[in-house]
């Protein structure tokens, strides 16, 4: 018989995701609840997931095991970030309070600010510097329950600090319990050093960068911003069609300020995730069904930004695209890494019920990142990432303000107890 050396007992409602990745459809409210249940964890991985009474039969329980009580509370699989920037040095705030002020991105922007005011802190910075401030800001979601991300390159806008960024987010992966899937961004906005010949950045990107990444290991993805004003669609298609040759996965910052056709392009290139889509057009919501692209929402940073509107998520699912939601934590739009912030904002702003929304960023986040055969779903096999809520009500995660997070668990070991960090 296997033996637990993590067990999770008096568990109220237990929120497996039990079932195929990723969920469309009416699909995405089936969050495969259990009654009464427990949960045991061999090396790091689910050994049982299920009734109570089944527990005694499916499993010894080691000597010495860590026994967790969950007092009638719910269990949620571990929250997947599947969009953020978390690797940059300085700050915005002065943009910020513009934006109160009523100044839109684009005019920021327009003004030096936005991404590049990022750029010249980031460059500036070591490995150890990024480092630091990412586990920091993976510390502030860790706590929010998050227990997978995927981190963005994109701050350096050269072939060293991009190079040194994501050198960054492999050195914080090596000691910290959140789980990170790197992304290259070199492709985050023009610098301005290349502005009078734009050109000139994208043969860089193309024979420089992306060679570099692949050859590296340093990157599991690449991301283009497709925007009018950053990269059109012809210069997203060379940079993905590049990525894609030197066997990085793909994708795709897509209409999010206007209608690109980048919805369109995602699922033309097979891009596992296009990513914003405030714009979406119909014919780019369709293609992305028949192409199985994910829609990874981020429904933070439309209310950040004060951009006035939200990604169709509903009309998303009802085209048969799977949904994800993710924060777009970063420095200037994404000020929350909180995804049950991100939950709460995709169904009262979004139109999204509790389940899809849990859905959303669970299994189908999980598929978004490529990761869902380890993560994303509470069954045999699967790494054990899980949140003990502080009660049963699976509605308190989107009580904002409210502490619904008891404990995290990550990767078997106990990383949040009582709601604070503890070395695990």
């Amino acid at each position: 018989m296997p033996t637990a050396d993590l067990v999770v007992r008096n568990i109220g409602r237990l929120a497996t995701l039990a079932g195929p990745a990723p969920r469309l459809g009416a699909a995405m409210r089936e969050i495969g609840l259990v009654e009464q249940a427990a949960l045991a964890v061999a090396a790091g991985r689910i050994l049982y997931a299920g009734p109570e009474t089944g527990l005694a039969a499916a499993c010894a329980v080691a000597p010495g095991a860590t026994l967790l009580d969950a007092a009638g509370a719910a269990v949620i699989p571990g929250l997947i970030d599947a969009h953020t920037h978390l690797v940059f040095a300085g700050d915005r705030d002065d943009e910020i309070r513009q934006r109160l002020a009523g100044a839109s991105y684009q005019q920021i922007a327009a003004q030096g600010g936005g991404i590049v005011r990022s750029v010249a802190a980031t460059r500036s910075a070591s490995i150890g510097e990024l480092a630091t401030g990412l586990q920091g800001r993976l510390d502030e979601m860790l706590l929010q329950g998050t227990t997978t991300a995927e981190v963005k390159s994109g701050y350096g806008l050269e072939t060293a600090t991009e190079i040194r960024s994501l050198s960054a987010v492999r050195e914080a992966a090596t000691s910290h319990p959140v789980h990170l899937v790197p992304t290259f961004l070199g492709a985050h906005e023009v610098p301005v050093e290349h502005r009078a010949r734009r050109e000139r950045y994208l043969e860089i990107l193309v024979r420089e960068m992306i060679p570099e990444v692949a050859q590296g290991g340093l990157a599991q993805f690449c991301d283009v911003f497709c925007e009018a004003g950053v990269f059109n669609l012809a210069e997203t298609r060379t940079i993905l069609q590049a990525a894609r040759a030197a066997g990085l996965k793909l994708r795709i910052h897509a209409d999010e300020l206007t209608w690109t056709g980048g919805a369109e392009l995602a699922a033309e290139l097979g891009a596992r995730s296009a990513d914003h889509l405030l714009f979406v057009s119909e014919a780019g919501m369709r293609a992305m069904a028949s192409a199985g692209c994910v829609a990874t929402l981020l429904p933070s940073a439309a209310f950040y930004l004060r951009l006035g509107r939200f990604a169709p998520a509903r009309a998303l699912i009802e085209a048969g695209v799977a949904v994800a939601l993710a924060t777009d934590a970063n420095p200037g739009g994404g000020l929350s890494p909180s995804l049950p912030f991100a939950m709460a904002v995709g169904c009262f702003g979004m139109g999204l019920s509790l389940e899809e929304a849990l859905c959303a960023t669970t299994v189908n986040a999980a598929y978004s990142l490529d990761v869902h055969e380890t993560t994303g779903r509470l069954t045999p096999g699967m790494r054990a990432d899980f949140v003990v809520l502080r009660s049963e009500r699976l509605l308190d995660l989107v009580r904002v303000g409210v502490p619904a997070i008891r404990t995290v668990v990550a990767r078997g070991r106990v990383f949040v107890r009582d709601g604070g960090r503890v070395a695990g």
